[in-house]
């Protein structure tokens, strides 16, 4: 890491919000890994299961566009105190009340959407400390705080069969609190953040066509992402019969791959430009989730899909990390409501990923035609960034205008 990088913002903060955004987001979608548990104890069919999983992410990606709202009126530190107490209050309220049926359980994902929304908080509340050249590696330390997917998947089904699966809501009080300790002493404001805007304001953002197109890009990178964080566990359970703990295992292996190079993304980016990365991790992405969409339910394949998820998952987590270095070069100025904006796009992608993977599952049998339908978004994400790169670099990202390679 480049030593002017660590002189240029406020390590604290940074690493503070990379914690905050790492703990939001194993509760975010901790419904996933305890599927397998909690449909059993339901009675959950495929459908439901899908939706159950679906529900958390859609929540939290309408919850960012708030969030983000909240960070531009009420500064990054403040609006994310709230979420963690609001998050913190719903898994109590889980534990000691415990969840009864299909109802509940959509409840409690509804109020764990506002774990997901700590995106729109952490990446103003680390962006905002660093100059344009070093915003890539920033946010992509800040970003990788989706890590968290993998404390879900690895530790979430092993607990519940120890421990219930109910108690494990009380359990994740424990790392929730640490965290929000560290939060409040250590993350502080940046001194420039950007006066508040009205609501028709913030709107206005969505009059400009690149607006969509970052949006767009990012529900396909991290929709894929989270998506399949959240799925991962009842398809290898559904695909190969695999025991709770083994699937969060075998999710938890994927999660990780593409958490772990999401700074990389980021620093690469800023090496080489995001566009160029984006358009790799595109192609790559889609092919690999060709090539899962047609494993067999046997020993040899699950090996073999285990490969092609973790280096698909890869490829998005890459590209993840890209997309946010190029967002606040264009939008510097908006960038509370575009991380609200772009992050909400994404958590559709993930509602939308998740969902229809249980629904196509219910309607065929099968998990391929969902994956398929996916991967070829990221072929025409890869068209679309194809598109509108030459307008982007000479004008917004012109060397000159940036001071950034993109």
């Amino acid at each position: 890491m480049a030593r002017d990088f660590w002189k240029a913002g406020h390590p604290p903060t940074l690493l503070a919000a990379f914690l905050y955004f790492d703990i939001a987001f194993m509760v975010w979608v901790m419904l996933g890994p305890l599927g397998v548990q909690i449909a059993e104890t339901l009675g959950l069919d495929a459908a439901q299961k899908g939706m159950m999983v679906a529900t958390p992410v859609l929540a939290g990606a309408l919850l960012r566009l708030v969030m983000g709202i909240l960070v531009d009126h009420l500064k990054p530190k403040r609006a994310g105190l709230i979420g963690q107490l609001i998050v913190m209050a719903a898994l109590g309220w889980a534990w000691l009340f415990g969840i009864h049926s299909y109802r509940e359980i959509l409840v409690l994902g509804v109020a764990l959407g506002f774990a997901g929304a700590a995106f729109a908080v952490a990446l103003p509340l680390a962006s905002r400390w660093y100059p344009p050249q070093h915003q890539g590696t920033a946010l992509g330390i800040a970003g990788a705080g989706n890590s968290g997917t993998v404390l879900a998947a690895l530790f979430g089904p092993g607990l519940a069969v120890a421990y219930g699966w109910g108690n494990v809501f009380g359990l994740a009080l424990i790392p929730l609190g640490l965290a929000f300790m560290v939060y409040l002493v250590f993350a502080k404001d940046a001194p420039d953040c950007p006066q508040p805007k009205s609501l028709r304001q913030y709107m206005n953002v969505l009059k400009d066509k690149d607006a969509w197109w970052f949006m767009f890009f990012y529900f396909v990178t991290f929709g894929g992402f989270v998506g399949l964080a959240s799925s991962l566990t009842i398809y290898f359970n559904d695909q190969y019969g695999m025991a709770p703990v083994q699937a969060g295992y075998f999710t938890a292996a994927c999660v990780f791959a593409g958490s772990l190079v999401r700074p990389m993304g980021g620093m690469l980016a800023d090496c080489v430009g995001g566009i160029r990365i984006l358009l790799a991790m595109y192609l790559l992405a889609g092919f690999f989730l060709v090539i899962v969409s047609f494993g067999t339910p046997d020993t040899f394949s699950a090996g073999l899909t285990l490969a092609g998820f973790m280096l698909a998952m890869g490829c998005l987590g890459v590209g993840n990390g890209a997309v946010f270095q190029l967002v606040p070069q264009r939008f510097r100025k908006e960038i509370g409501v575009m991380t609200g904006l772009v992050g909400m796009a994404g958590g559709v992608g993930g509602f939308y990923l998740a969902a229809s993977l249980g629904y196509i599952k219910g309607q065929t049998g099968d998990y391929q035609q969902g994956l398929l339908i996916f991967a070829g978004l990221c072929f025409v994400a890869l068209v679309g960034l194809s598109k509108v790169k030459i307008r982007w670099r000479t004008t917004w990202g012109a060397a000159a205008a940036s001071g950034a390679r993109v």
